[in-house]
């Protein structure tokens, strides 16, 4: 495994993120530990997570999950770089959300940090994200709240995700009024076929020093082999959602053809390809892998081991043409 520094702080983190999503709602507990400590034995050390994730009635469920991970030992907490996410409003589906339990104020931090740390099983949350702008809340109360809980140790680390480049300037500006570290990380939507990222939320990430965590690598599994697999009858998850959406498009089901084509051609795996292409992008920590089982991860774990060569790189910007920087991309 390769290690990076996450943005411009000292902290190490493998270049896989182990996504924690399909925990409990698609992956047994007992396969979620295996695939944990299949990651761990891999090197992977950096574990996303989020206090809504197991949704539904089941919110929370994810952070328990790897809290009883945890709590089996072995230094397992200790070698985690542990992620995890503010803002969902956690009351169960079909309930009347109580006021200020959702969201960015100073209260809610306060509380949903307390409740993902006593599911975690765990005394600090390593970096802390904002999972969605909070349009309502200002920038001071939120970096307000953070600092108390840097002073007492909960939380070392503050990053966003599905931020705007404004919302990232604003932040860190803030932050430095007061003298906080500010954010450290933005975790957005970023792969081949969606690289609009590029255009601002990425150059304003790197202006302040953010490392960049891709969510979502082979959208939907849109980029890991989804005609193939369709001509094999092995659909899995494309053939719904995000995936079968866009292959509904002809143009699109053509960039995938000649995507699948070029990796058949290089003789490398769609979805390797994709995670190895986030590898070599200015500014990437690491994408965030999903696994539901243990093969999945395996396979994941493949695109640290390829060197893209320029020839795959330029075959790619052609099949993906990317928007260009702003103000380029849409000015003189």
């Amino acid at each position: 495994m390769e290690y990076t520094q996450l943005g411009r702080t000292g902290l190490k983190v493998s270049r896989l993120v182990l996504g924690t999503m399909n925990f409990g709602p698609q992956t047994t507990e007992a396969d979620s530990h295996t695939i944990m400590d299949a990651a761990l034995d891999a090197g992977v050390n950096f574990f996303d997570t989020a206090n809504a994730y197991g949704w539904g009635a089941d919110k929370g469920r994810t952070e328990e999950i790897i809290g009883s991970w945890f709590a089996q030992g072995g230094g397992r907490r200790d070698k985690t770089v542990l992620a995890t996410k503010v803002y969902a409003n956690m009351a169960p589906d079909g309930e009347t959300p109580w006021p200020n339990h959702d969201r960015l104020s100073a209260l809610n931090i306060r509380l949903a940090v307390d409740a993902s740390l006593r599911r975690l099983g765990t005394d600090h949350i390593d970096l802390y994200q904002f999972h969605h702008v909070d349009r309502n809340t200002p920038w001071e109360e939120v970096w307000q709240a953070i600092d108390v809980l840097v002073q007492q140790g909960k939380v070392l680390y503050a990053g966003s995700s599905n931020h705007a480049g404004w919302h990232i300037a604003q932040a860190n500006e803030a932050a430095a009024r007061r003298h906080s570290l500010g954010l450290v990380s933005e975790q957005c939507l970023y792969n081949l076929a969606e690289r609009r990222a590029e255009m601002e939320v990425i150059p304003a990430a790197q202006a302040y020093g953010l490392g960049i965590i891709p969510w979502s690598p082979l959208h939907g599994g849109l980029l890991g082999g989804a005609l193939r697999k369709s001509r094999e009858g092995a659909d899995g998850r494309t053939a719904s959602g995000r995936a079968a959406d866009a292959l509904a498009h002809t143009s699109v089901r053509e960039q995938i053809a000649a995507y699948e084509a070029l990796a058949d051609k290089h003789e490398l795996a769609p979805g390797a390809l994709a995670l190895a292409w986030l590898l070599t992008r200015p500014g990437v920590t690491g994408p965030i892998v999903g696994p539901r089982t243990r093969e999945q991860l395996d396979s994941a774990l493949r695109a640290v081991e390829l060197n893209l060569s320029e020839e795959v790189l330029d075959a790619l910007d052609t099949v993906f043409p990317g928007p260009g920087p702003s103000p380029e991309a849409f000015a003189w």
